[in-house]
């Protein structure tokens, strides 16, 4: 009897997951159309794009919290070194080495652009530190007690708030990447938002793991990424105003992604003894955003 439960409410939950995709995938059709309606200027436009992408992304890893209860954690440890290895590799070869070849651009010695671009970094990572500050009582540990229930609720949604700050700077590279006409933009889009979806899934089991029930926690997760597609269009706006704010926001996006991927997703994907599938997972991340970044500029 009590099996004959279980399969019900496992054929439930499939049905629940398989209808949220298939409404994910009927909402991203229509967004899609309703950009294309949109009058944008056409750089402004492809910020709209590659935010939008990168939020679908991070819906998708969401459904899966739908069915499963948890991630084996070896997988998640895996799946947390791919994003890291994605997100150095952007930062690298789609904010740093871009942001230098601009400044150089603009009158700017070798010395003076490594400077800007060093001073935007710094400035970047500060602004995030800054953030994280605010928000490090609502670390995933810290949601839950040593009897494992789950703490007040005023701690999900510290958490919460951190997983908004920390998708604001993908936002940023994707938008001052778009306004400032890099040819690497839409493969710079295409990579965070490939590492947006193992993200959400981690962030998702967080949130259900915490107490949440699971389809709040999804709405939540997926709604979370909907920043990246603002972050986009505001920088793409900022960096048409004046010529200097490209190099200096592509650092400043580089520096706030270097801070969350040393700080939070390295430290995380090490956090359990997986050590060597953490650093196998962040090397295949890494080659594959260096390939997508040179095949796809």
């Amino acid at each position: 009897m009590r099996s004959e439960v279980m399969s019900v409410s496992s054929v439930r939950l499939f049905r629940l997951a398989l209808g949220t995709l298939l409404l994910l995938v009927g909402t991203a059709l229509l967004v899609a159309r309703g950009i294309a309606w949109l009058d944008l200027e056409p750089r402004m436009l492809r910020a709209l794009e590659g935010g939008a992408l990168c939020a679908l992304g991070t819906a998708l890893g969401a459904v899966p919290v739908l069915v499963i209860r948890n991630m084996p954690v070896a997988v998640a440890d895996t799946l947390l070194g791919f994003g890291a290895g994605v997100m150095l590799a952007a930062t690298a070869f789609s904010l740093i080495i871009p942001g230098l070849d601009a400044a150089q651009s603009i009158g700017f010695s070798p010395w003076g652009a490594g400077g800007v671009i060093s001073a935007g970094l710094l400035f970047g990572a500060l602004c995030l530190f800054l953030v994280d500050l605010k928000v490090s009582g609502a670390s995933p540990e810290a949601l839950v007690g040593n009897d494992q229930q789950p703490v007040i609720a005023a701690r999900i949604w510290l958490f919460v708030i951190a997983i908004i700050a920390h998708n604001i700077p993908e936002g940023m590279a994707i938008g001052v990447s778009a306004g400032g006409g890099m040819p690497d933009a839409d493969s710079l889009a295409m990579g965070i938002a490939l590492q947006d979806v193992p993200e959400g899934l981690v962030i998702a089991l967080v949130l259900a793991g915490a107490g949440m029930p699971r389809f709040k926690a999804f709405l939540i997760d997926a709604a979370s990424g909907l920043v990246e597609p603002l972050a986009a269009v505001i920088c793409a706006w900022l960096v048409n105003i004046a010529e200097l704010l490209l190099p200096l926001g592509l650092a400043c996006a580089a520096g706030a992604m270097l801070l969350v991927v040393t700080q939070e997703i390295i430290p995380e994907s090490r956090s359990n003894g997986h050590h060597r599938l953490a650093s196998l997972g962040l090397c295949v991340g890494f080659c594959l955003m260096m390939v997508m970044d040179t095949a796809m500029s």
